[in-house]
């Protein structure tokens, strides 16, 4: 397929765009910064435009002639920018690809949601989930303009599948880690499970990541669906129940059954079952026992 791949230069996009060249597919890539103006490095795409996405003419633009679109772009959290430019990129740029992609006749969309979606992580105020690991069938109850605007993304899918013949995915993914973040990032809550984030140590490594994306566009699945993606075990290895419980003080939130004690927070087996998605890597394939890089 010919897919746009939006929001390249990422984290997630520097990792997406060679896996679906080597996936076979022909990528355009498209972000905010400059494009190369002398020969593109080997693995840069060749296909680059520079784009607003809450300029619907450019995003029209960006969407003729491809088959598929993964919207990875986004002001990724909800805390170095005001409200209200948080929720009018991220809401618009998902509305006018929507847009774009349905007028264009375009078959698959990939729309990058939020684990942040059920409502913690950046919530205003405390917030437990009612259940772990989370799913996918979890109650919605956003309280920031990240997660708002996320979660009306994916409510844009719903609409935009029963309008036209678009098929949609929506990935929550887990905090997302590269070769360059898993030391910075997990290594102190390796050492210390004290070392809190609101999402109870889940994470996701971002070529399992990428992974998941190649089979949602290549999926036959009808429709709109949404799929959590997480590794599956803590940061660092420690029990589910004892850092729910001891270190999160989170008492009332219900434990259910795991296949592991070190279970992640948020369960795939929707992605799983439906994708035939498989996770493949962990934090230690990175950082030894004490957080620290194994390169």
């Amino acid at each position: 397929m010919r897919v746009l791949v939006t929001g390249a230069h990422g984290k997630v996009g520097r990792a997406l765009v060679p896996r679906l060249a080597a996936a076979g597919h022909d990528v355009r890539a498209s972000d905010l910064t400059r494009p190369v103006w002398d020969r593109v490095d080997p693995g840069e795409p060749e296909d680059y435009w520079q784009a607003d996405l809450t300029d619907a003419g450019a995003v029209y633009a960006l969407v003729a002639g491809v088959d598929a679109v993964v919207h990875t772009a986004a002001i990724p959290q909800p805390i170095h920018n005001p409200p209200h430019v948080v929720f009018e990129n991220n809401m618009m740029s998902t509305f006018n690809l929507l847009e774009a992609s349905v007028a264009g006749g375009v078959g698959r969309f990939v729309h990058f949601s939020s684990e942040t979606v059920p409502g913690f992580i950046f919530a205003h105020r405390p917030f437990e989930p009612d259940y772990l690991p989370i799913d996918e069938e979890h109650p919605v109850r956003p309280q920031d303009a990240y997660a708002t605007a996320k979660w009306f993304g994916e409510l844009l899918c719903d609409r935009a599948v029963e309008r036209s013949d678009i098929r949609c995915t929506s990935i929550r993914p887990s905090w997302v880690q590269d070769e360059a973040s898993y030391e910075r990032n997990l290594g102190p809550i390796v050492r210390d499970p004290s070392v809190l984030i609101a999402n109870y140590c889940s994470y996701i490594d971002v070529h399992d990541l990428t992974d998941a994306v190649v089979l949602a566009l290549e999926t036959d699945l009808p429709g709109h669906e949404v799929f959590y993606i997480a590794s599956p075990d803590t940061i660092g290895g420690h029990p589910l129940a004892e850092t729910v419980r001891t270190h999160y003080g989170a008492e009332r939130v219900e434990l259910r059954p795991t296949a592991r004690e070190d279970a992640s927070a948020v369960s795939t087996a929707k992605a799983e079952r439906l994708l035939g998605w498989k996770p493949t890597r962990t934090w230690r394939d990175y950082l030894d026992e004490q957080g620290r890089s194994r390169a």
